[in-house]
């Protein structure tokens, strides 16, 4: 019987794997005050959701139509309107739990059903609230063993530069994904098919280039930047000022979800993964929105790339009875309970799990081959 596209059965280690990271992360997200919450699988359709279109939608008795949680940040700010109206802010809240999507193509993985941890910060909006979760996404990756670094962009520049030439529509849209996805080819094709005129494309091309370290960001501010770009690069420069610019690359030309982020967004990446293993960003905060920024870390992901860093499972031997039992987990083992009195059944279990010895009261013994 196979699985629908997009799924996938989840097998020992890997289970016992991904249940490590998720508390280590959530313990690691409580000593930073980040407390936990969690919000109903089933929402109610709304085409203002930013993830509407790719979601899994379905009827209810009463004709209501229903959505399966395509993302968290959404629910989570919309838990905090309701359960929290008066704060106190910042309010730190934290998630884990699986999402659903029909078709996944987002920097996480291209699972349509996986499994996201993550924390938001509500209420405020500052550098230094900027600062906290890149401190807390850099120090929860190194919690479970994994080093990683972080690349900064902010979705404004570039939609700054781009509203200041005056485009608009399938061509800002086209612009921003090829800027993103730094695709020389794919910019070119979207300058030539709406005729834009050669000196957006020299700017566009320049603000490509621009990703390293703090030197890039003075590299921007010699460009010919309207309003809106050099607000952009001023949260830039205020966010690595918080957290230390040393420690950041900065990417001017990331501009993913130009629509939804309205602040810094940022990755981190793997050595010798082309994905990133967790993506956040700025949001909300426009009239009547409450503002927020957060994270989330694909443990999908996270499981593949922590795997070398991960404990080892404990030996499980077969106890033959009680005593046993209660013997082997004294020892720190895990004990699996005979369920038979042939020898030869234990032989047979034993080779197929790979069970090299038992225990009979306080006596170990070794599986003969």
């Amino acid at each position: 019987m196979t699985l629908p596209e997009g799924t996938r059965d989840v097998l020992p280690p890997e289970w016992a794997w991904r249940e490590y990271l998720r508390s280590k992360l959530s313990a690691h997200f409580a000593q930073h005050g980040y407390r936990g919450v969690d919000v109903p699988t089933l929402e109610f359709q709304n085409h203002d959701h930013p993830q509407d279109a790719t979601a899994f939608k379905l009827i209810d008795v009463g004709g209501s139509v229903l959505a399966l949680r395509s993302e968290f940040t959404t629910a989570i700010t919309q838990l905090a309107h309701r359960r929290f109206p008066a704060g106190p802010f910042p309010l730190r809240l934290q998630y884990a739990g699986r999402l659903w999507l029909r078709g996944q193509t987002s920097e996480l993985g291209h699972l349509r059903e996986f499994t996201q941890v993550g924390v938001e910060l509500l209420g405020v909006r500052s550098p230094q609230a900027d600062a906290e979760l890149l401190e807390v996404a850099l120090s929860a990756l190194s919690a479970v063993g994994v080093a990683a670094h972080l690349e900064v962009g902010h979705p404004g520049f570039v939609d700054g530069l781009l509203e200041d030439a005056g485009i608009t529509g399938a061509a800002r849209d086209t612009l921003h994904d090829a800027m993103d996805r730094k695709s020389g080819p794919d910019l070119a094709a979207g300058l030539s098919a709406h005729a834009l005129p050669a000196e957006l494309g020299h700017l566009l091309y320049r603000v490509m280039d621009l990703y390293g370290g703090p030197d890039v960001l003075s590299e921007a501010s010699a460009l010919p930047l309207g309003e809106r770009a050099r607000q952009a690069l001023d949260d830039l420069l205020a966010i690595a000022a918080a957290f230390g610019p040393e420690r950041l690359l900065f990417d001017l030309g990331m501009s993913r979800r130009y629509g939804y982020y309205s602040g810094y967004t940022f990755r981190a990446y793997v050595a010798g993964h082309a994905q990133p293993v967790l993506g956040g960003g700025r949001y909300g905060g426009r009239g009547e929105t409450l503002p927020g920024a957060g994270f989330a870390v694909g443990l999908e992901r996270l499981t593949e790339v922590a795997a070398r860093h991960l404990p080892p499972e404990r030996e499980a031997v077969l106890a033959l009875d009680e005593a046993g039992v209660n013997y082997a987990q004294t020892l720190g083992l895990v004990a699996e309970r005979a369920w038979t009195n042939d020898p030869a059944d234990w032989q047979r279990y034993a080779a197929a799990r790979g069970i090299v010895r038992m225990v009979r009261g306080e006596q170990l013994i070794e599986v003969k081959a």
